[in-house]
């Protein structure tokens, strides 16, 4: 399957903008791969984070300012359980060929959508939306369905299972 994302955030960079890996500073390098767990939970986690990385609080969100602005990271949040807050889904449209990239670029515009990715498959967009309930969610469905003038195959969680997002990154 080809799961090559479709305009994630507007700024995303292209591969032929991309830095070479020893480019990224060793703030850069350090702030993306040691919290993507153990985030700080408390009133002040840039400062925190800046403590632990031997660095102000005023470098962290520089850092992490431009990591955004260069299309490196997309956002710094928490990953919630499915359904604990709010309501979310999985959701997959057939698209014609010729309008994919119009139709993604549709999907995206809507803040309820979390990410879209193209699949090899008759239903060849995929994304995951998120709302503050279902009803809104299913507003944002119809929503999508009526701006693109195409169905949308809404997939519920059934069963949850957890998966580790968070991997080492490998820098040589």
């Amino acid at each position: 399957m080809n799961e090559a994302t479709h305009n994630e955030q507007p700024n995303a960079p292209r591969v032929e903008d991309l830095r070479p890996v020893e480019a990224l500073s060793e703030l850069e390098r350090r702030l993306l791969d040691e919290f993507q767990r153990d985030f700080p939970l408390c009133s002040d986690p840039w400062r925190e984070l800046g403590h632990r990385l031997g660095a102000s609080e005023a470098e962290v969100l520089r850092t992490l300012r431009s990591l955004r602005e260069r299309g490196l990271i997309a956002r710094v949040g928490a990953v919630l359980r499915p359904n604990r807050v709010g309501a979310s889904t999985l959701a997959a449209m057939a698209v014609p060929d010729e309008r994919l990239e119009e139709v993604a670029a549709i999907v995206n515009s809507f803040t309820e959508v979390n990410h879209n990715y193209e699949r090899e498959h008759r239903f060849n967009l995929w994304f995951v939306a998120g709302a503050p309930s279902e009803a809104v969610l299913l507003d944002t469905l119809r929503e999508i369905e009526t701006r693109t003038g195409l169905p949308v195959l809404y997939l519920p969680l059934v069963e949850d299972y957890h998966i580790d997002l968070g991997f080492r990154l490998q820098w040589n």
